[in-house]
């Protein structure tokens, strides 16, 4: 079966705008049911223009190329252990490059100074607890490991000991966060996360990168809507010219990284060349030193000689 390549952006997007889909996905990823999802979208567009030098601003759509970055925000209503609910909010991220790192810290930082992020009505308001997923296009160096979960460990300093259960106050200062490298879905598919997952596999490319080749009997029946979904993408022609668009950003990204780069290794090769030169100019400049400090010496003996 061929789907549509969800590592861009554009394909995400519509593959997550199914609130069925979303649910399964996130459900899957984070390990608690999510049994109610409103969802809001924060995109950015981003001109490309024509012309020799790239620009990044806000344009209105229609305006040269537009290249849509999404991230996306879902309050979501959970399962608990004990029968009953928690609210939280669920920030998705996803990036190819490595670069994406500060913008993820900005995000976060959005998300715990606004005031809307929490439910209840006047003294009893709380804070909702913020759930964190990235979605990496690159390893952060965990070999081996597909998804990486990150949550706070409350101990008692004096003793050690491990202190569990749900807190309030922890859990509105700290957010939990999970990490899918998706490079390393090439090497496993252990558990049905890592099936499902395995969407983002680019080894399933075919000769056109937009489009994976799968076999829907390969991923657990209740993820087959997913895989439904990204086919009904593959038949798109509107889908596969915003993927020609997102690989053209991509391009002139990576290719003006790539100058930033050489520029930089030139001017480290310029200092170190200069550096050199100062080491050279210090030797020269001592020896020429000691040398007058010998014609001094040599004077003063000529000078005991004649008297």
């Amino acid at each position: 079966m061929h789907i549509a390549n969800p590592i861009y952006d554009v394909v995400f997007k519509f593959m997550i705008e199914d609130n069925r889909v979303a649910k399964a996905f996130l459900s899957a990823i984070i390990g608690e049911e999510v049994l109610e999802l409103d969802f809001a979208s924060q995109e950015r567009i981003i001109r490309v223009p024509s012309g020799k030098e790239s620009e990044v601003e806000k344009a209105p759509e229609g305006s040269g190329k537009n290249f849509t970055v999404c991230r996306f925000d879902f309050s979501a209503r959970i399962a608990t252990s004990e029968g009953g609910y928690k609210t939280v909010l669920i920030e998705l991220q996803k990036a190819k490059l490595a670069s994406d790192i500060m913008r993820f810290r900005r995000y976060v930082g959005l998300h715990y100074q606004n005031p809307d992020n929490s439910y209840g009505e006047g003294e009893s308001r709380r804070a909702r607890q913020i759930y964190c997923i990235f979605l990496l296009g690159y390893d952060i160096g965990f070999p081996g490991s597909v998804v990486v979960s990150v949550d706070s460990m409350i101990r008692d300093v004096t003793t050690g000991k491990a202190l569990s259960g749900p807190n309030e106050f922890t859990d509105s200062l700290h957010h939990r966060s999970w990490i899918v490298q998706t490079e390393q879905l090439k090497y496993h598919r252990r558990t049905d996360l890592e099936k499902l997952l395995s969407i983002f596999d680019q080894e399933n490319r075919t000769r056109n990168h937009h489009i994976l080749n799968v076999d829907e009997d390969d991923f657990p029946e209740k993820y087959r809507p997913i895989i439904r979904r990204l086919r009904m993408a593959s038949e798109s022609e509107d889908m596969q010219i915003e993927m020609e668009m997102e690989d053209d950003f991509l391009k002139e990204l990576q290719d003006k990284e790539r100058a930033i780069e050489e520029k930089d290794r030139a001017l480290k090769e310029k200092d170190k060349t200069i550096e050199e030169k100062d080491n050279a100019l210090a030797e020269q400049t001592k020896a020429l030193e000691e040398k007058d400090r010998a014609i001094e010496e040599l004077k003063k003996q000529l000078a005991a000689l004649r008297k």
